[in-house]
This record gives structure tokens, C-alpha cells and sequence, in this order.
């Protein structure tokens, strides 16, 4: 046998040696030519017994040697009374075991799975086996086979065997039915198949670009995609035109299919704008929440001044006369917003607040978008803070669609909610937030309205702040410690739209002008060696390179590529994995790329195991097992997580990220190549990030003038979001903003 051989492969299911259950990875030993051969791939539902037709190559396995890489099968029931006491004793339907599978094949032989699946009433003449149990042994076959054709039936339109899996879980026996009627269903019903996913099969369908389902799944997905750029809403007048240009169809195709969209409720109008109705629902469910908490609020405590005082003296602070206004405002109950830039004070307000609050004894929750906001706080007030999720308590269902446990039917265990970087939570996340609240909380956001907003829909902290009906309290004055810090004073001097002060020998702020591509080599030697030699700083921990974009020669792909070759380059010691043209080696920096609500972790210090892993969360690669097909990944908290092969596509290597996947987080030191990009990235805010990223250096690489067209560009990406305007017509003027 070898790698010339056939890529077709016939025979007979011997042995499962490994299935995951989730995706359908299976290796197992073929009956092929009156010998045992190896096939790997995935082939969910197969069982021994059963009659195979493979497609795929040889591949030498380092450990195992040949094996047929399967890419696709067909596959027919056993017909052999032999085969068939295989297939049943199997397990691989519920209820049966070898015992009850030599009994059935006993009483009907060749008959056997077509009495099970057309007559199973006849299983009830064998001792042991009820009626009910015959009912049940038939469904959970019927079920089976009807998913494994599901699998086989979207492989032919290259969707994969796990994301086929998650389309029978949905739509169940009529999923074949279904997708022939509709293919738009896909896109409509299943997270990570997208319209063009869709409307490729549909196109192999041969089904017309003016099918109703194609212009209605079309339209949905183009305001899914403004969803994706930060819009709620999307103005009708603008929405036909470029639905009608996106899917090759007239303006009155589209105009039709809206009007029908509406009287269905899948699209809610309200004035000039067309929402989905989750952006819809989380705004009016927003507003309504928050004049809510606004209207019942009440003094929490008595003798402030006087407990305030003590706090204070008690942890030697000294509070501002802005400070101290906050921490009054706070008293007030209902909703109050903290805003500032670096060196501000927030954090210092948010303990005094916490701790105000906790001597007597109202029940505190601390919650922070990200893992590592939520640390930080945590850190900062001496108690412990969850991530957003983890409050929410957030489960999936069989879809993968999140949901959160805590609602407005089992609020949050908490009388003050405090949350901070409220810049990057959105729209959907801060109405599920509100809906937890138990009636009469107090709810303290504290965020700085200067950086990027929101990754997801919405413009939540921005609209609370212009709406003029949310109290607040805005803190400009930078605090002397922080105000030694060059990176305080810069990010104070970029949000004015002044240059930045740099490279004083004592500073902490640096530029290096170089051209793009000299800028490349620049930020490879500081990242491996340079700031080690300099400061001591870890190449992986401590050092973090931000790109405002991913492509051109510093993008993330690019300085990703290069960076790992540098800070971790091949070697016969170190286990690698090719996927496609991606490659991770153990000791590579990785980042999560979406939210995998019940994905398993464990402690490496022997804690209690959890659910979760976000988008966002940066790792590093322990252990590859071509064995197992699994990486092995240590997150932060020492959270360990094993990933099949097969969930690798929501990793990247993460040496470099752009801006956006920063927010949250902080590092040591911070590297931004400040070169040529696309206009739409070369913004004030977007720099003003990028150097509040870093705790104790900061290394700008590129030209002046980029670095001057950054900060001139003043222009805010505009967000079509309505909470601004739901706010003021609900509350009125009876804010108090400050």
C-alpha cells in the first residue's frame, strides 16, 4: 500500500479505535482487501458492521505510519446477519447492547434493521424488550440514520461535517427537505454559515437570484453586517439601493421583500430605520431600564461626608473635589456613569464607592467586559470581579445560541452592580446586563468615551453620555503620580489633538521613524531582544504589538507571520500543526476569536473546572497530540483547554493584534507601527487606544506624518443606533448630568 494507490477505499467497518461524539472525528480499523487498514477522518455516525465507500489519500502518520485521510464517504447499512450483530452490539443505538442485539438478530436476522426502523412494535416479542422500548430503540435509529444523511447530503456542498452536525441538531428529520426548499435556511438558522455560504449551495441548487428566500436571507445579512460595523438600524432609503446592488436584483424586488419581512416581524421599521429585531428589542429594553433604575432610586446611606472621611483616611487617599462628587452621586442610587481618561482616578473612585457600599452591607457585584478588565479591577478593589458572561451566568443551547440564566426572572444576587470599561459593551450585552438588575439596584459604569467603542452593535456609553438624561461625571484632572508618566500625559495630549512629547532618555514613550518595511525589522528585534536586554520584558507576557489593520507589511498577518518565526521558530523539539496555511507550535502566543460558551476548562493548580472561553482570551500553546488530534492551551488564570483539531478556525496567533482586539487589556510594554494604512484606521481614537494599552512603555514605529495625519483625523466612524434618542423621549429632562 502507498501513497499511489486509489483515493477510493471499499470495505467494511471493523473497529471504532477513537469517534468524538461533537464533530463526528472518527479513527477506525477498514476491512479493506481481507486486511486491516487505518482511516481517519471525519465520519460521524459510522459503526462497525457497516459497508463504506471512502474518498481521501494515504498519509504517513509519524507515530502510526499509512492511514486513508478521509475527506468523504458514502456509506450502506450492514446486510450481513454477521455485520449486522456488529453494527448493533456497537452501542450505537440507544438501548441496545450485545445481549439485546444477539436476541434481535436471533429472531429476524437479515430483517433485523428494517423491523427496528419500519416495524419496531415486532421487538416487542422478544423477552425484555417492552413496547415502550421498542418505541424508543426505533427513534433512536431513525435519528441516527437521518443525521448521518444530513452529513452526507451537505459534504457534497462542502460543508463540513461538524457544521452539518449542527444543522441536523436544529432542523432534525426534515433537514434535508428543508434546505432543498430553502438553502437560505442555513444561513437564517445556523451561527458560522453565512449568506455566502448559503447562496454558493443555492447556486449549485441552481436556484434563481430572485428566489423570495435569497432576497429576504440577503437583506437580513446585509444588516447583519452593519451589525458588524457597530449600526443597530439601517435607513431604509439607503438599504434597498445597496441590497439591490449586493444581490443583482431591482429596487422593487427588495422594497417587496421588505414590506413581507415586516408583516413576518423578522425586521421591525420604526421612522427611517430597519432593525433586526434583537438590536430593537436590547435598545427598547435599554431605555426602558435605565428610566427604570433612574425613577426609584434612593439615597443609600446616611452620614456620607462623615463615612467618606473615613474611608479615606482609613486607605490614605485624598480625594479631588470632582472625585468626591462622584462618590456622592454614586449615594444617590439608580444609574450614575464615570468617565475619564488615564491617570484620572476612576479606579480609586470605584473602590472608595465599593467600599462605601460594603460597610453597610449592600451586596456588591464588580463585572468587566473581558476576562482580563475583570482581573485587573478585581485587583484594584481587593474583591473578587467576573466577566459580564460569568455574572450573566451564560449557557448555549443545542444551536449554540447564548442565553444567560440571570434575567428578569432570576436577577443578579446584587444591590450594586459596578462595571467598568464600559466602552466596549454592546448593545446586546448591556440590555441582558439591565434585564438582570433586580428592581431598585444601583448600576456605576465607569469608561473612557475617548476610546473606540464597541466591537458588537451599538454606541452604548457614547449615547447614555449625549443623551443628557443619564448623571454622570466627567474627570480631567490627572493625578501627579500618573501624570509622571509619559504615557498618561501623551494619551491626554493625542486626545487634544497635540502632537506627543518623546524620547527623553528617562521617559517611557518612544518614536522611531522608519519606513514601512524597515518598521517591520525595527519591531521583530525589540520583540527579541532589544526590550528583553533593555527592561526585562518577556517577548510572549509582556510585550504586544497593535496594528491597526491586519493586512500590509506591519498588519497583523504579516507581523504575525514574521514574528513567530523569530520568537518561535521551527524546531525538532517543538510539535507543530499545519491547518491550511496557518501553522501553531507549542509555545505560540494564540488568541480566542469567538465567544465558545461550553468549551471546558481546567486549572493548572488544581481548582474547580468551568465553562467558557471568550473572544478576546489570549493563550499560549503547551501541547500538541497528533494522537488525540487536540491542542492544549494555557489561558489566563491558569485556565487550560483542550481543543479538538476540528475547533482550531476560532485561533489565530496573536504576537500581533490589531487595536480592536485589544480593548480591555493591558500589557507591559506596547509596540504600534505607526505607517500608512487605510484612511478609515488612521484615527485619533484608534491611536488614543492603542497607547492606553500599555502600562509601562511605548514604542511608536514609523513616520511623523502618519502619526500627525492620526491625530488630525478627528472623524468618528458614525454609528446608527437609537438609544440616544429612546433615552430622551422616555426620561425627559429629569437627568442630572454634570
Amino acid at each position: 500500500m502507498n501513497t499511489q494507490e486509489p483515493t477510493i477505499l471499499e470495505g467494511e467497518i471493523y473497529e471504532i479505535i477513537y469517534q468524538n461524539e461533537d464533530n463526528g472525528y472518527t479513527v477506525c480499523d477498514i476491512n479493506y482487501n481481507n486486511s486491516l487498514v487505518t482511516a481517519c477522518g471525519h465520519m460521524p455516525f459510522i459503526a462497525p458492521g457497516e459497508e463504506v465507500r471512502l474518498y481521501g489519500k494515504w498519509v504517513t502518520h509519524p507515530d502510526y505510519g499509512e492511514q486513508f485521510s478521509v475527506s468523504s464517504l458514502e456509506r450502506t447499512l450492514p446486510k450481513k446477519t454477521s455485520a449486522i450483530l456488529s453494527y448493533l452490539a456497537s452501542g450505537i443505538i440507544s438501548g441496545v447492547r450485545e445481549s439485546t442485539a444477539r436476541k434481535i438478530v436471533d429472531k429476524f436476522g437479515e430483517e433485523s434493521l428494517e423491523v427496528i426502523a419500519l416495524n419496531p412494535e415486532k421487538l416487542a416479542v422478544i423477552r425484555g424488550i417492552s413496547p415502550a422500548r421498542a418505541k424508543k430503540i426505533s427513534e433512536s435509529f431513525l435519528i441516527r440514520q437521518d443525521a448521518a444523511q444530513t452529513v452526507i447530503f451537505l459534504q457534497e456542498y462542502g460543508v463540513t461535517p461538524n457544521l452539518a452536525l449542527r444543522v441536523h441538531k436544529i432542523f432534525g428529520q426534515k433537514a434535508i427537505d428543508l434546505i432543498k426548499e430553502n438553502p437560505y435556511i442555513l444561513c437564517d438558522s445556523v451561527e458560522r454559515i453565512g449568506f455566502k455560504t448559503a447562496d454558493r449551495i443555492a447556486g449549485e441548487m441552481n436556484i434563481s437570484k430572485n428566489h423570495p428566500g435569497r432576497i429576504a436571507s440577503g437583506i437580513k445579512y446585509a444588516l447583519s453586517n452593519a451589525a458588524l460595523s457597530g449600526h443597530t438600524c439601517f435607513k431604509a432609503a439607503e438599504l434597498i439601493p445597496y441590497c439591490a446592488s449586493l444581490l443583482g436584483c431591482e429596487n422593487e424586488e427588495i422594497t417587496a421583500s421588505l414590506f413581507s419581512l415586516r408583516e413576518s416581524g423578522e425586521l421591525i421599521f420604526e421612522e427611517e430605520f430597519v432593525y433586526l429585531p434583537l438590536y430593537f428589542n436590547m435598545e427598547v429594553t435599554a431605555a426602558r431600564r435605565l428610566c427604570d433604575l433612574m425613577y426609584i432610586k434612593k439615597p443609600l446611606t446616611d452620614n456620607l461626608q462623615a463615612n467618606i472621611k473615613r474611608i479615606c483616611d482609613t486607605q490614605s487617599i485624598s480625594l479631588s473635589p470632582m472625585q468626591e462628587k462622584a462618590v456622592m452621586m454614586a449615594n444617590n442610587g439608580g444609574v450614575l456613569i464615570i468617565t475619564g481618561g488615564p491617570g484620572t482616578g476612576k479606579t480609586t473612585i470605584m473602590k472608595i464607592i465599593m467600599e462605601l457600599f460594603l460597610s453597610n452591607e449592600y451586596k456588591i457585584a464588580l463585572c468587566a467586559p473581558t476576562g482580563k478588565a475583570a482581573k485587573r479591577l478585581g485587583e484594584s478593589c481587593g474583591m473578587e470581579a467576573k466577566t459580564l458572561h460569568r455574572l450573566l451566568e451564560v449557557e448555549v443551547n443545542d444551536a449554540e445560541n447564548q442565553r444567560f440564566a440571570r434575567n428578569e426572572y432570576n436577577p443578579i444576587d446584587a444591590d450594586v452592580v459596578i462595571v467598568d470599561e464600559m466602552s466596549m459593551v454592546d448593545i446586546v450585552l448591556f440590555g441582558s446586563l439591565l434585564k438582570a438588575l433586580k428592581r431598585g439596584s444601583t448600576l456605576i459604569m465607569a469608561g473612557d468615551a475617548d476610546q473606540l467603542p464597541s466591537v458588537g452593535a451599538g454606541n452604548v456609553l457614547l449615547d447614555m453620555l449625549e443623551s443628557g438624561v443619564i448623571p454622570f461625571v466627567k474627570l480631567d484632572e490627572v493625578f501627579r503620580q500618573a501624570g509622571e508618566s509619559r504615557i498618561v500625559t501623551n494619551a491626554h495630549r493625542i486626545n487634544k489633538g497635540e502632537m506627543p512629547l518623546e524620547n527623553d532618555s528617562k521617559t517611557d514613550f518612544f518614536f522611531m521613524g522608519r519606513t514601512s518595511e524597515a518598521a517591520l525589522e525595527t519591531i521583530c528585534e525589540l520583540c527579541s531582544g532589544r526590550l528583553n536586554k533593555a527592561y526585562g520584558f518577556d517577548a510572549i507576557n509582556d510585550i504586544q504589538v497593535l496594528s491597526p489593520s491586519r493586512k500590509g507589511i506591519v498588519g497583523t498577518i504579516n507581523l504575525n507571520r514574521v514574528l513567530q518565526s523569530r520568537l518561535n521558530p521551527p524546531s525538532k523539539d517543538k510539535k507543530e500543526k499545519a491547518f491550511g496555511e496557518r501553522i501553531f507550535r507549542v509555545g505560540d502566543k494564540v488568541i480566542q476569536t469567538r465567544n465558545n460558551y461550553d468549551m471546558i476548562w481546567s486549572t493548572s493548580d488544581g481548582g474547580e473546572d468551568g465553562f467558557g472561553i471568550y473572544n478576546g482570551d489570549i493563550g499560549t500553546i503547551l501541547d500538541i497530540s497528533t494522537k488525540n488530534k487536540t491542542l492544549s492551551i494555557l489561558f489566563d488564570d491558569n485556565k487550560i483547554v483542550e481543543y479538538d483539531f476540528s475547533s482550531v478556525e476560532d485561533l489565530e496567533i496573536a504576537y500581533a493584534l490589531t487595536v480592536h482586539k485589544s480593548q480591555g487589556s493591558e500589557w507591559s510594554a506596547v509596540i504600534v507601527p505607526v505607517c500608512s494604512f487605510p484612511p478609515m484606521l488612521m484615527t485619533r481614537n484608534l491611536l488614543y487606544t492603542a497607547v492606553t494599552r500599555a502600562r509601562l512603555l511605548v514604542i511608536l514605529v514609523g513616520s511623523q506624518e502618519s502619526i500627525r495625519t492620526m491625530i488630525n483625523n478627528n472623524k468618528i466612524q458614525m454609528r446608527f443606533t437609537g438609544l440616544k434618542r429612546r433615552l430622551k423621549e422616555l426620561c425627559g429632562d429629569d437627568g442630572q448630568a454634570s
